[in-house]
């Protein structure tokens, strides 16, 4: 028996790391072991994790299987789009193109600030008081 091909990329975004797995088949996304209707709540996040395929009118060519951890389900959204993006240039280099003007294949590189000793945030300092 043939190994099945699959295309493998890293996705991150805020404290989100996604591992996905994109083969050819009929558009079933699986993340975690569950659907990704059933995992993702809010239809935004279903959304988002579908943009690339649309970009390219791809979207029921492909089977994606997900594994993300940390963060929220924006952040893990975010994390999906971007390793469906990798690996649908990894799939076939040609996509590149549209996808980097869509804005999909730069990773967001914004992250919560840490907390700083002496303030109650990262930089949020305590009342002012002049007596």
């Amino acid at each position: 028996m043939a190994a099945e091909k699959f295309y493998y990329a890293t996705g991150r975004r805020k404290t989100s790391a996604a591992r996905v797995f994109l083969k050819p088949g009929k558009g079933q996304i699986t993340i975690n072991g569950k659907t990704s209707d059933d995992y993702l709540r809010r239809m935004q996040s279903r959304m988002v994790i579908l943009q690339p395929f649309d970009v390219l009118n791809q979207q029921e060519k492909f089977d994606a299987r997900v594994t993300v951890e940390g963060g929220g389900e924006s952040g893990q959204a975010g994390a999906i789009r971007l390793g469906i993006t990798r690996a649908l240039i990894a799939f076939n280099a040609e996509y590149k193109d549209s996808l980097k003007k869509a804005g999909y294949v730069t990773r967001d590189p914004r992250m919560v600030e840490r907390k700083k000793y002496g303030k109650h945030g990262a930089r949020r300092s305590c009342q002012f008081s002049k007596r």
